[in-house]
């Protein structure tokens, strides 16, 4: 065999080994993303669940936490074993609805978890931006500790979000793992020591009035935003005309199905008596680029943190409020896709309805 053939063999060899290096590269990220969506589906199922027992598995009680060290939101390395008090570990995403329906209800009770001698700390996933701007947003002042892309402690393996341990002092699991958006409330309550209530009183996990939206009759929250060119926008503005108020996000997958429809609704019937307005989050340049994306020209303008989607009682997107031309909630809030386009298009038609009580 000459030289040239014995490179080629060389130059066939290496491409072998480096496309079969390739392939488990590929193999092991996607077997990481695999179980996280597995945990994720996992989670939500649980949370889905409105009556009894949610799906626990988790630590025995007893039993020692799974030592960790991860970054909080300056960088520093922050182990399990620096927290000597008992903790509130809070499995979190700030990407995850059930977490910022909840958010609220932690931070309430921050003080008393003090008192209590007690860390409230987030595992959580995402960027040290997003989640300052969540804890922000909710007077959240606890540790905020941030695993790596795709990857999850041992602890909480294979479990979604929001899910919490009370661990004791010795960093040993106090209590059963606590899963959803209705449980990680009622161990935080309890750890905080608020066992006693009066029989008027709802719990926490249980209050739906600042995360199930304003109520048709109610006021609509006046408002005044930077749209996407750094002019003022203002509900008081639209007064004399009815108003779609909708909430998106430029991270919202359901928010990409629903704006090219409701774009093409707003250019076929404009004019008509009813103005468009959408409020978004982050930055100026996400949200640009969504709207040319989606040929929106109705105005966009953010707010800051969720400050807005607090004054109207809920912390999901893409969601819908119907106001009319004094500036009241005309409708109950519409959710997702179908029910925003549905609202839109009573909206628009040519027969007022009347608001539903």
């Amino acid at each position: 065999m000459t030289i040239v053939t014995w490179a080629l063999l060389g130059v066939l060899l290496l491409a072998v080994v480096l496309l079969a290096w390739l392939l488990v590269q590929v193999l092991r990220q996607q077997g990481r993303l695999l179980l996280r969506i597995e945990a994720l589906e996992r989670g939500s199922s649980a949370l889905e669940t409105s009556e009894g027992d949610p799906a626990r598995g988790g630590l025995p009680l007893a039993t020692a936490f799974p030592p960790f060290r991860l970054p909080d939101l300056g960088g520093k390395d922050v182990g399990l074993e620096e927290f000597k008090t008992r903790v509130l570990l809070v499995h979190w995403s700030p990407e995850c609805g059930f977490c910022r329906e909840i958010a609220a209800d932690l931070a309430r009770l921050q003080e008393d978890l003090q008192r209590r001698k007690t860390k409230l700390v987030l595992v959580s996933y995402g960027s040290p931006e997003s989640n300052r701007a969540l804890a922000e947003a909710h007077g959240l002042h606890c540790p905020v500790l941030l695993q790596p892309d795709g990857e999850t402690i041992e602890g909480f393996a294979r479990m979604g979000t929001p899910a919490a341990y009370l661990l004791d002092d010795r960093r040993r699991i106090a209590k059963p793992v606590a899963v959803g958006a209705r449980e990680v409330p009622k161990l935080a309550e309890e750890a905080a020591g608020r066992r006693r209530r009066l029989a008027s009183e709802r719990p926490l996990s249980e209050s739906r009035v600042e995360r199930e939206g304003l109520k048709a009759g109610v006021s609509a929250p006046t408002f005044e935003l930077p749209d996407l060119a750094g002019r003022p926008v203002s509900l008081a503005d639209k007064r004399g005309r009815r108003v779609l108020l909708v909430f998106s996000d430029p991270e919202c997958g359901p928010c990409d199905t629903l704006l090219p429809d409701l774009a093409r609704l707003e250019r076929e019937h404009r004019g008509n008596g009813l103005a468009v307005v959408m409020v978004g989050r982050g930055e100026p340049d996400e949200n640009r680029r969504k709207a040319d994306a989606f040929g929106v020209e109705f105005p966009v303008v953010l707010q800051p943190g969720w400050r807005l989607s607090k004054q109207y009682g809920i912390f999901a997107t893409p969601v819908a409020f119907l106001i009319d031309e004094e500036g009241v909630i005309e409708r109950d809030v519409a959710r997702g896709p179908t029910e925003i386009l549905k609202l839109a298009r009573d909206a628009l038609s040519a027969e007022r309805r009347a608001p539903i009580p």
